[in-house]
């Protein structure tokens, strides 16, 4: 979403791709420059591409904060202490909004299995259907799917923004990051300048998406990343879309890595990059 008036002004060749497993192979062969990846994804990366010489893609910004919500088909749910003795849905095992749902409720005195029954379901398409169908139910699903699911059924609603819990409760400038953006180390090197144009023309076009959003919902759609762009506006404020370079990018996707390396160390390849997994500009 960050990306429309940069794709819409066309002075980048972008391609948009369903999965992020269908980026990273373009990334490794050196045919695509930059990648905006998950930011786990990249860690992982950052490890398997490791070289004598340094790594060979670095983060250089944040892109979107969280994006996942925990949502109700009902009203009976309001607080996390509202949860005790309930069952919430997330996506499959071992993957981040369990460990982020997990890390979230201890941190507000909750225990995973026994406080509360986490139950996991597929992907987020089958469980959004779920949601949809099932009074009652609670589950954490990511924008745009609680867009959706609220215009096609009134009586479910947003509870908690997990991005803005996770800032209440986590480590001083830690902050629950959803995406980032990558480059080859090579690339940059080489075309500092031009990497550095680009960089702020992102910077620009993540501003026009969050200041102009009914405006940045037709490029959204046009882009195919949401069907309808009266959806897309009304997804645009959750999806915390940013754009943090420097410390505070680093402090932030620390902080997120570090909850995802004491969860499960293989989710972040083993171990949380060191200094050199971020591009700073010289």
């Amino acid at each position: 979403m960050g990306l429309v008036k940069l794709i819409d002004d066309g002075d980048y060749q972008v391609t948009v791709h369903g999965s992020p497993d269908q980026v990273v192979p373009l990334l490794v062969q050196g045919k695509v420059d930059v990648a905006l990846l998950p930011a786990n994804l990249a860690a992982v990366l950052y490890h398997k591409t490791m070289t004598d010489s340094g790594p060979a893609v670095q983060v250089a910004a944040v892109n979107n904060l969280g994006v996942l919500q925990l949502v109700e088909n009902g009203t009976a749910v309001h607080g996390w202490d509202d949860l005790q003795g309930m069952t919430v849905t997330t996506t499959g095992k071992g993957t981040t909004p369990q460990y982020v749902l997990d890390y979230l409720l201890r941190k507000n005195g909750l225990n995973p299995g026994q406080d509360v029954t986490v139950e996991l379901d597929a992907e987020s398409t089958a469980l959004a259907s779920r949601v949809a169908t099932t009074p009652g139910m609670v589950a954490v699903l990511p924008q745009p799917y609680t867009t959706v699911l609220a215009a096609q059924n009134p009586a479910v609603r947003t509870v908690l923004d997990l991005t803005d819990e996770w800032a209440a409760v986590g480590e001083p400038g830690s902050q629950l990051v959803t995406g980032v953006l990558v480059v080859r180390t090579a690339f940059v090197r080489d075309h500092p300048q031009a990497f550095a144009t680009f960089l702020a023309d992102y910077q620009t076009s993540v501003q026009y998406t969050n200041d102009h959003p009914r405006e940045a919902a037709v490029l959204v759609a046009e882009a195919g990343v949401v069907p309808d762009a009266a959806l897309a506006q009304a997804a645009i404020p959750g999806c915390h879309l940013v754009y943090l370079d420097g410390e505070a990018m680093a402090t932030a996707v620390r902080g997120y890595l570090q909850v995802l390396f004491d969860a499960d160390p293989q989710s972040v390849g083993g171990a949380v990059p060191g200094d050199d997994f971020f591009y700073r500009a010289r």
